[in-house]
């Protein structure tokens, strides 16, 4: 038979509702007490019946996040930082995939609400249809915090990088390089990170007072042969080539640079080359790539704590819009332009370095 609460309470030498506090996350036991409770569990091996407890409070201490594929190493990393801020609260954390379907997005968000779920994190396969009577129909149901992909012109709670200015940060490194001509490649602007990074890229030039060449905008989407043909085409025609690329997304950035290797282009001899998210086995990369690297682990971290004062404290308080800043680091494949002696001297050092 698996131990009950009051063989709990007496190992612990304490009160049966000491334990119950423990079990059920409340404030109001000490920390001696507290961890004599934690001691006693771990001793008899404890596994508390969540669903009588549910049943009993009316609480499941579980939250759910939807993410469009967990195949991309960037949302494992939202992943480990949303269930870290959700263990430390005494909090559950159900992931499920969307796999770029809004419709299985929609199954995925009935799936949480058919298990009770208290709040709900979203990096949303959708784009602009995502609209205030859907966003309605979800918040009926449980508290939502949007991460990474925003809706349009809706006010809800979300956590995202700063994507305006991480993208005119990494423009402005080029810029500073000598880089004049410089292109980018995007995933698919029906999602407001892409726009808001395609507006960083232009604010950046227009900044540096070089009109924009519609030419070198790249607008694609997460399919790798579309992003293959995109960096081809731009990159082989007659009329002068770009001497950097800025790519919006590891997945583009990956399929940028498998395409034009591909074709006998390589960074940083024949372009610079700047992406949005650290690329997979960056390691094994020869020359090291540059990176717009984002605070993955913060952004699903802060995502919680945003979400459980949603939850806990406040239903109805101004929703809250957390933007956290980005970093550069500096890798060989943001070389200067050819023939420069920047390049020149760039080119001699080998070795990485960081902004």
């Amino acid at each position: 038979m698996p131990p009950t609460q009051k063989e709990l309470a007496k190992l612990a030498g304490v009160s049966s509702g000491t334990v119950s506090n423990v079990i059920s996350g409340a404030t109001n036991v000490s920390e001696p007490l507290k961890q004599k409770v934690l001691d006693a569990i771990k001793t008899l091996n404890y596994q508390p019946n969540l669903i009588a407890r549910s049943l009993r409070t009316n609480r499941t201490r579980t939250l759910g996040i939807v993410i469009p594929d967990i195949t991309i190493p960037f949302f494992p990393k939202i992943i480990r930082g949303a269930e870290s801020a959700a263990r430390e609260n005494g909090y559950f954390l159900i992931v499920l995939d969307s796999e770029g379907s809004a419709e299985r997005e929609d199954e995925m968000l009935a799936l949480l609400s058919a298990q009770r779920v208290e709040g709900v994190l979203i990096v949303t396969a959708r784009g602009k249809d995502l609209n205030e009577k859907h966003f309605r129909h979800l918040s009926d149901h449980f508290p939502v915090v949007f991460v990474d992909r925003l809706p349009d012109e809706l006010n809800v709670d979300s956590v995202c990088v700063d994507d305006c200015g991480a993208a005119e940060m990494a423009v402005s490194h080029l810029l500073r390089l000598g880089h004049k001509d410089i292109a980018v490649v995007t995933g698919p602007l029906t999602l407001r990170n892409e726009q808001e990074r395609l507006r960083g890229y232009k604010q950046a030039l227009q900044k540096a007072d070089i009109p924009l060449n519609k030419s070198l905008v790249w607008s694609g989407s997460f399919a790798q042969d579309e992003v293959a043909q995109l960096c081809q085409n731009g990159m082989l025609r007659p009329t002068k080539r770009p001497t950097a690329i800025l790519s919006t997304n590891g997945v583009t950035g990956l399929a940028t640079l498998r395409s034009l290797y591909s074709i006998g282009l390589y960074t940083p001899e024949d372009f610079a080359f700047v992406t949005f998210d650290e690329i997979t086995a960056e390691d094994f990369f020869r020359p090291g790539i540059t990176t717009v690297v984002q605070p993955t682990f913060d952004m699903g971290y802060k995502a919680v704590d945003v979400l459980l004062e949603r939850v806990e404290n406040d239903k109805e308080s101004a929703r809250k819009k957390v933007r956290l800043p980005a970093m550069i680091k500096v890798r060989e494949s943001s070389g200067a332009p050819l023939n420069t002696p920047s390049n020149l001297s760039r080119k001699n050092k080998g070795k990485a370095t960081q902004d």
